[in-house]
């Protein structure tokens, strides 16, 4: 359990008291309520998808006005380049390398975070908050693979901290293709139960790789060609539970409209909000109302569509006067990627649109741009400064350590191992940030950036691209080291010139692998 300790609220001028029993004479300001917290965590967003981030082709005015009211983080790093271990690092303050079956998972993948392992949700509910999760999950659901999709499936985010959820058990381009509501299946009609398996098709289910005049809305481009839902073939097949299955195109409707919802509902009550998007991640097939507005086809139209998920947040928090009170973090759960499964346009219409900004790579990569992903924090009451940059090295490991102090929960010895205070770094008090950051490529590599330098490890395989997805891995067989101040596209490998430096990193590397934890 969480040892806990007076909830206080650093930062807040000299006038504020520092706890929730009162103050100690008349002079001195009421103590302050407790931030509600809202976390946006965009899917496959990359470093130039955004325009507050550079990006021109494409404009994303909400965010920008969130970055306009607080601080966008120019060194922010995902912990690992696919959505399952960086989601898990987000949640446990656990590097995902730590555990053998973290990995991109499944459909009917048996919940990954353990009911006994710390979260960060479970930490804010000893602190008094109300928590949702709501939008993508990915991290599994049940105990096997077996799951009773037609009844409470457990153990899952109840069981992990959340008092509220809304979510899809995987990813958009994964089976089931239906919405769980507090671990239960939305719409499930009984006589229509839901079946699922990642092993055996369904005799008489059609296929997307036999059927190609089913799929009137996507074709698959690589993979992706199993069970049909709404004109577009899926990873897995699904049998059943008709009248629950989602329409791609109001995903973002239904999702977004529960994130307000529990915005709403519990107004009066501090909350902790964690939004996961499915945009942009496949299959991108926006609203009507985004179709074609962007000219760079469903990839730029499903960003305009993210966007609009952040207003409508925004606009909820300020509808029911919560703006000032409530400390907003947007970022992406790793790189983005073009082709990632359907033709869908995306490379075709790019154009001179760069979605991971300046840097090499991109989903799955061990270059910059599977982890640098955008950053913005921003709380009126905390005193976060309205449109400043911050080049300080954040990684969201830390989100767990920073909610912790930001609540005055003093955590466990086991909670949140690879876990730091950063909220000095996040309220814009601190310019430095981690001394160093660890990422996580799809193949198990890992690389380490600190101060100007990154390394990354020799790779098991030469793999330099990804056959499926065009992408620049980065996995070779040799170490690689690289100045990203002079250097931030990774373009030249200055291992060998600098011997002593590669073998400071790679040590580094090897303490973090060999270590159970990093806090102290």
């Amino acid at each position: 359990m969480f040892m806990k300790k007076s909830v206080y609220f650093p930062l807040l001028g000299a006038a504020a008291c520092s706890g929730l029993g009162g103050c100690n004479s008349k002079a001195e300001k009421q103590p302050q309520p407790p931030p509600n917290i809202v976390f946006i965590l965009a899917d496959d967003v990359g470093y130039g998808d955004l325009s507050c981030y550079g990006a021109t082709e494409v404009q994303t005015p909400n965010v920008d006005r969130l970055a306009a009211s607080g601080i966008r983080f120019l060194n922010a790093h995902a912990a690992a380049a696919t959505s399952t271990p960086s989601r898990y690092a987000l949640l446990t303050g656990q590097y995902p390398f730590r555990r053998n079956d973290t990995g991109i998972a499944a459909g009917n993948a048996p919940s990954i975070i353990k009911p006994e392992q710390k979260t960060v949700a479970a930490m804010l509910q000893t602190a008094g908050y109300t928590t949702g999760a709501v939008g993508k999950w990915h991290l599994g659901i049940g105990t096997d693979t077996n799951q009773p999709w037609n009844d409470y499936i457990t153990p899952g985010p109840k069981e992990l901290g959340f008092d509220y959820s809304y979510i899809m058990a995987a990813t958009g381009d994964r089976v089931p293709c239906v919405y769980l509501e507090n671990q239960r299946i939305v719409n499930l009609d009984p006589s229509d139960p839901v079946e699922v398996s990642y092993e055996t098709p369904f005799p008489g289910e059609p296929l997307g790789r036999d059927h190609p005049e089913l799929l009137f809305n996507l074709h698959p481009s690589h993979g992706h060609d199993m069970a049909i839902v709404n004109g577009i073939s899926r990873i897995g097949y699904m049998k059943g539970g008709k009248q629950a299955l989602w329409v791609d195109e109001y995903i973002a409707d239904s999702i977004t409209s529960k994130a307000v919802a529990f915005i709403e509902n519990n107004r009066d009550k501090p909350f902790f909000l964690y939004f996961g998007t499915n945009d942009i991640h496949v299959p991108r097939w926006p609203h009507p109302q985004f179709v074609g507005k962007s000219g760079m086809g469903p990839r730029g139209d499903a960003i305009l569509q993210f966007d609009w998920s952040v207003g409508q947040v925004l606009d909820a928090l300020e509808r029911n006067g919560l703006t000032e009170n409530t400390l907003i973090i947007l970022t992406s759960d790793n790189g983005p990627v073009i082709d990632d499964g359907y033709k869908d346009q995306a490379v075709e219409l790019l154009g001179d649109h760069k979605p991971g900004g300046a840097f090499r790579g991109g989903k799955y990569s061990a270059f910059e741009a599977g982890t640098r992903v955008p950053f913005l924090v921003g709380w009126s009451r905390g005193g976060v400064e309205k449109g400043k940059e911050s080049p300080a090295l954040v990684s969201q490991v830390d989100f767990f350590a920073t909610l912790a102090a930001l609540a005055g929960q003093t955590l466990s010895d086991d909670a949140a191992p690879d876990s730091f205070d950063q909220l000095n770094v996040w309220l814009g008090k601190d310019g430095k940030g981690r001394e160093y950051v660890m990422e996580q490529a799809l193949s198990g590599t890992l690389s380490v950036v600190e101060g100007d330098w990154k390394y990354i490890e020799p790779s098991k395989q030469n793999n330099p691209i990804l056959k499926n997805t065009a992408t620049e891995s980065g996995f070779i067989t040799e170490p690689q080291l690289y100045n990203l101040k002079d250097d931030a596209g990774e373009r030249n490998n200055i291992a060998a010139e600098h011997p002593d430096e590669v073998k400071k990193l790679a040590e580094r590397v090897e303490k973090v692998k060999n270590t159970s934890k990093t806090r102290e």
